[in-house]
């Protein structure tokens, strides 16, 4: 089911607008826009980044073995979901992978910016992309799984976001998220990435219980590079389900 930004009313993810008031979300540069007003200065981010990024991933061992993993655990820890979104999406790497591995998957992109929807459009312009405000979601009981991969550490409104997830997903839906760890690693990366915090496991698994779901799994990823200092040193995975 889709949620009525304006009205609050529930109503058919088919219907191109609300049933109850008649909104309907705008357009922004051919992608449906959920919060147009930050399509181009949503925070949290610098859309300049998205270029970079773009050219970057498919080629930078971090980026590679991350999708690995998520692409193991979506297999792993909801093997029957048949819909997935992706919140901050960026040039849409991850989807692209996950697309690919998961053929008969429906595969939903979001993002604030509409510069980082163009570049993951043109990767696979087969998923439904659309910009959205990961602190308003627009849909309530309709997705298997969600995933969120290094996007809530942009997010003043962690909580908020995690929640407004919940909503969005199916009963015993899945949702996995990747963040980066431990404070004490903060550097001019961190300044330079936009991040508001990294986490310590503690605060996050107590985000998500307040937000009501169920942990599977909680783990460190790529730990071997803390002794080089690296800003993605023990960087964690968290595999939750909606209770």
């Amino acid at each position: 089911m889709k949620k009525c930004l304006a009205c609050g009313a529930a109503y058919p993810s088919s219907d191109p607008g609300c049933t109850a008031c008649g909104a309907q979300p705008n357009k922004q540069e051919g992608f449906t826009a959920y919060a147009p007003a930050l399509a181009h200065g949503g925070g949290g981010f610098k859309a300049s980044y998205f270029a970079d990024l773009a050219g970057l991933e498919a080629g930078h061992f971090w980026f590679r073995a991350r999708n690995r993993l998520i692409i193991w655990a979506l297999g792993e820890y909801c093997p029957e979901f048949r819909s997935f979104l992706e919140i901050g999406c960026g040039t849409g790497y991850v989807l692209s992978g996950m697309a690919k591995a998961y053929p008969n998957v429906q595969f939903h992109g979001s993002e604030i910016f509409t510069a980082g929807l163009a570049f993951a459009a043109g990767r696979k312009p087969t998923i439904n992309f659309m910009q959205m405000d990961a602190t308003n979601i627009p849909f309530v009981d309709e997705f298997d799984a969600i995933g969120a991969f290094d996007v809530l550490e942009h997010i003043e409104e962690d909580g908020q976001v995690l929640m407004q997830m919940y909503n969005a997903l199916k009963p015993r839906g899945v949702v996995l998220l990747t963040v980066p760890q431990h404070a004490w690693l903060w550097s001019q990366v961190d300044d330079y990435s936009c991040h508001v915090r990294r986490y310590s496991a503690n605060e996050l698994h107590a985000k998500l219980g307040a937000a009501g779901f169920e942990i599977l799994r909680s783990t460190s990823f790529t730990s071997v590079l803390l002794r080089q200092c690296s800003p993605h040193a023990w960087d964690k995975n968290y595999f939750s389900k909606r209770l």
